[in-house]
């Protein structure tokens, strides 16, 4: 009896010990790993989306504001065109055939409409639905469609050609940009309230 005891009290302990070395190795890498990951792999997508504008929302945090949406809070990137902060980028999630990826997606708030989308990570078969994100042309056709209405792929009744030997991943891009549109629809107001306040 007193070995087991002993065994509680020494594992208490120890988990004590994990628990509270894995919280401060959170609070102390969390702000890292995330300017990582912003640096190296949401930035470049970033970027690419926002290639014409003329202003940097990576490198200037004035350009970059955070939202909740159902208690989960949502990093928007905003873009200048034509001297105005009418674009902005933010993140969406789906899942394809691999497993679950992050999507990018850029929205014109002026006439709701995407300006470009793009994948920042997945595990989708290579020289396959990999193509979702390597394939500019197959990202091209999203541009200028409006975040309003469904999108979907020809087979479905949509605009969007899916890739060769990849339909899951096709219908599951276009099912993580509606997501995203909805998302913004419902956040609309609360975005164009803080791009007012984009100087």
């Amino acid at each position: 009896m007193r070995e087991m005891v002993l065994m509680v009290v020494v594992l208490t302990v120890l988990s004590s010990i994990s628990g509270g070395l894995l919280a401060y190795l959170d609070d102390y890498l969390g702000p890292l790993i995330e300017k990582n990951e912003l640096q190296l792999v949401k930035g470049p997508a970033i970027k690419k989306i926002l290639s014409k504008a003329s202003n940097d929302p990576i490198s200037d945090s004035k350009y970059r504001f955070n939202l909740k949406d159902e208690g989960v809070e949502k990093s928007f990137f905003v873009g200048v065109f034509d001297g105005k902060p009418n674009v902005v980028v933010f993140e969406t999630t789906g899942k394809g055939y691999g497993d679950k990826f992050g999507l990018l997606v850029g929205v014109n708030v002026t006439d709701d409409k995407i300006i470009g989308i793009s994948l920042t990570t997945h595990k989708e078969t290579p020289g396959l639905g990999g193509n979702a994100k390597d394939d500019p042309t197959w990202v091209e056709q999203f541009k200028g469609l409006s975040v309003i209405k469904p999108i979907k792929i020809t087979n479905d009744g949509g605009s969007i050609n899916a890739i060769g030997g990849a339909t899951i991943t096709s219908r599951a891009v276009c099912g993580a940009v509606t997501k995203a549109g909805a998302t913004y629809m419902k956040m609309k107001t609360q975005v164009t309230e803080q791009l007012k306040s984009v100087k």
